[in-house]
């Protein structure tokens, strides 16, 4: 006869990032839920997020037939959550000004627990940048990745000719780590890493608001517990 396991009280949260909120003066970042990315694709597919001229990302899938944008788009939410553990893990924070989505910030993690490393990337609305934003939401990961996760380096890449992401890399202290040529649109591209360390980072003159980081997101992220 089967024994079933002994039952679980109080049954541990599955996903517990979905209550984690970041917050600073003029934005807020949660990690992605349908309804969210349904309100990221409707900005994406009315406001655009790059110049046609321009691939500013490894794939173009912005380019994506547009009755199938929205469920490619989707599909890789779902993808990055279903993959998702400590050993590897990726934040995929939709961000808000004002309440309205105006765009995406990564923070991701592999092997965290031993590297204390994490990596960002990120995307505006093109009728959002140019306004600071970027830089804002990617001092916002940066801070709860050094000061609440525990993480004592950042990396980013950006393409040639990116000069928004190199001017965000800059006024946050990274500095260049080498290049890579990658293919984007079926030609060669270089690739520029950037690297931060905990002790560089310029750090915003506001302080960072967090909630929902329990001990739970923690060992969900494999990072530094709560204070008390």
């Amino acid at each position: 006869m089967d024994v079933l396991p002994a039952p679980i009280d109080p049954v541990p949260d599955p996903w517990p990032v979905s209550g984690l909120v970041l917050r600073t003066p003029r934005l807020e970042l949660r990690p992605d839920d349908d309804s969210s990315v349904r309100e990221l694709v409707a900005m994406a597919q009315t406001s655009g997020i790059h110049p046609a001229d321009r691939m500013p990302f490894l794939t173009s899938w912005t380019e994506t037939e547009p009755r199938l944008f929205g469920r490619k788009v989707l599909q890789y939410f779902w993808s990055t959550r279903a993959e998702t553990s400590p050993e590897d893990w990726s934040l995929l924070f939709v961000v808000r000004a004002g309440g309205t989505v105006i765009g995406l910030q990564e923070l991701a993690g592999k092997r965290f627990g031993v590297l204390r490393e994490v990596r960002t990337g990120s995307y505006l609305g093109l009728p959002y940048q140019g306004t600071g934003y970027g830089t804002e939401m990617r001092a916002a990961v940066l801070a709860f990745a050094f000061d609440h996760l525990g993480a004592t380096t950042a990396r980013s890449e950006y393409m040639d000719g990116n000069a928004a992401s190199a001017g965000v890399s800059a006024r946050l202290g990274y500095v260049p780590d080498g290049t890579a040529l990658i293919a984007s649109r079926d030609r060669p591209v270089v690739e520029h890493r950037q690297l931060l360390a905990r002790d560089a980072f310029a750090r915003p003159g506001w302080e960072l608001r967090v909630g929902g980081y329990t001990g739970a997101v923690a060992g969900f992220l494999d990072g530094d517990l709560p204070p008390g």
